[in-house]
């Protein structure tokens, strides 16, 4: 399928690996130029390296923490005019609710909702003037079932939801649409340390850990990154204009739900 989107611009953020690799990667094979942003400079560097390669688009970089204002001041000036922006963050750390004060939920907030609020703000006045833009934001299968021991990003991540849910019926008819992909568990790093936590607390490897979750899964295995970026492709085409305002699973069922 041609997304028609080709020869268009993307802010894609946590991009050097994950999930926002995966998006950064589809839609480069669209036909997408990139700005990429990550912390780590070598590492979001050999990854845009490997896209131009591949794909042969341009791809800047802006490595900072986008949690600061002057990294989000630096990722806004590179990527001035994007017609798309994927919105990507790690998530904060597992524990109990007793564990967490009220930095811990400062530092969520700052990563999972307002540091994507802020780019919302920065480029989508921008979209609507030219009539047309795609938002896509990362979050998590825990807005629609949260998840115990990850209390921090239920929280923030669902801040986030009552912000788009509104926003989004505001803009759409300037031709841009805001969507979330809420992803179950992938082969990412940060299925890594949520399986390698398990292993040590059961005693167990982290082979017999990623196992024991995949069984609870019904597609009895956990997503890759090209699928996911695939999904986040065809939100940001132009054949996706009639979505608005959506959250959209990416769990291989995980979540039983109706609706």
């Amino acid at each position: 399928m041609d997304l028609g989107i080709s020869g268009k611009r993307a802010l894609v953020c946590a991009s050097s690996k994950g999930l926002g690799l995966g998006c950064a990667e589809a839609l480069a094979a669209a036909g997408v130029n990139l700005v990429m942003n990550a912390r780590g400079a070598e590492a979001l560097e050999a990854s845009a390296q490997a896209i131009r390669d591949a794909h042969g688009v341009e791809v800047a970089t802006v490595a900072c923490d986008v949690t600061t204002p002057e990294g989000q001041a630096a990722v806004l000036a590179a990527a001035e005019g994007a017609d798309i922006l994927v919105n990507n963050a790690g998530g904060p750390p597992p524990g109990m609710w007793t564990d967490w004060e009220r930095e811990d939920f400062i530092k969520a907030l700052d990563s999972n909702m307002l540091t994507p609020i802020s780019f919302i703000k920065g480029l989508v006045p921008a979209m609507m003037e030219r009539g047309w833009g795609r938002v896509v934001n990362i979050t998590s299968q825990t807005v629609r079932a949260p998840i115990p021991v990850l209390g921090l990003s239920n929280a923030a991540r669902a801040g986030l939801t009552g912000y788009v849910a509104g926003t989004a019926r505001q803009v759409a008819g300037k031709g841009v649409t805001i969507n979330n992909l809420l992803p179950g568990i992938h082969a990412t790093d940060r299925a890594d340390a949520l399986d390698s936590g398990v292993a040590k607390q059961q005693g167990i490897s982290i082979e017999e850990a990623r196992a024991q979750r995949a069984a609870t899964i019904p597609a009895e295995r956990y997503g890759t990154r090209e699928e996911f970026g695939a999904a986040c492709a065809f939100l940001c085409s132009r054949h996706a204009g009639f979505i608005v305002g959506q959250n959209i699973l990416l769990d291989g069922g995980g979540v039983n739900l109706t609706m």
